[in-house]
């Protein structure tokens, strides 16, 4: 088997004179800097934050990572995605979201957290309600 004959793939999405930036898997690194730079800033960057383990520090970033990543990307609302899905890893299913909101409140970042087929609506509507705490 061949590794490491392709990379992971992010994308800029400018439509209607809106840009967001619309992560896939990654680990952190200083190419959401640059990224950051040459394409920024972002009204909103989708990034993952779930399925992580300390021994894929290249495929999944840590929460705190990706919070840290929408920061370095200049946006101005993070949207936690790729968690409560599948298991991957052996994290429980809204530890992702809980760290990632903590870090983001840490540090004085925008958070938008829809619940599943909730609206967004780029520079109007960024839901925030913790809607995992409901039980």
């Amino acid at each position: 088997m061949k590794r490491g004959g392709s990379l992971w793939s992010s994308f800029v999405l400018e439509l209607f004179g809106h840009r967001l930036f619309l992560g896939g898997d990654s680990g952190y690194g200083d190419h959401f800097k640059a990224i950051g730079k040459k394409f920024g800033p972002f009204e909103l960057a989708l990034l993952e934050c779930g399925q992580y383990n300390t021994m894929w520090p290249l495929i999944h970033m840590m929460p705190e990572e990706a919070v840290q990543a929408s920061i370095d990307l200049e946006a101005a609302v993070f949207m936690p995605v790729h968690w409560g899905k599948f298991a991957l890893a052996n994290h429980v299913w809204d530890e992702p979201v809980k760290r990632a909101s903590k870090s983001a409140m840490d540090k004085g970042v925008s958070i938008t957290t829809p619940m599943i087929g909730e609206q967004v609506v780029i520079g109007s509507h960024y839901p925030n309600k913790r809607w995992w705490e409901r039980g």
